[in-house]
């Protein structure tokens, strides 16, 4: 096992652990990206929104598995929650995350 497979597999248990423990999958893409496809029971709320949410999103009490396109939106979205007390994980890009459920 490469160093690579090592990490991305790491992040694959992580995501998969989530879901198995009834996680919420959050979408952080704009409006016009999640109109063109997302994944059946996501919520979607942008990035840019984020902030505005947070109350709601705790109120969940549940684990997030964040998505966007390609992981890098997810990423920051990920770390502002946990930031915040939510338990959130970057489930990358919403194709590949959906191909994994």
């Amino acid at each position: 096992m490469g160093f690579l497979d090592f990490i991305f597999g790491a992040k694959k248990r992580q995501v998969d652990f989530y879901m198995k423990n009834g996680a919420q999958i959050l979408d952080v893409r704009t409006q016009r990206e999640w109109d063109n496809g997302h994944i059946e029971g996501s919520r979607h709320i942008p990035l840019d929104d984020l902030k505005n949410h947070v109350d709601e999103l705790k109120a969940l009490n549940k684990p997030l598995v964040v998505c966007c396109e390609s992981g890098v939106r997810s990423a920051k979205a990920a770390k502002f929650l946990n930031l915040n007390n939510i338990d959130a994980t970057n489930g990358g890009g919403w194709v590949s995350l959906k191909n994994k459920l």
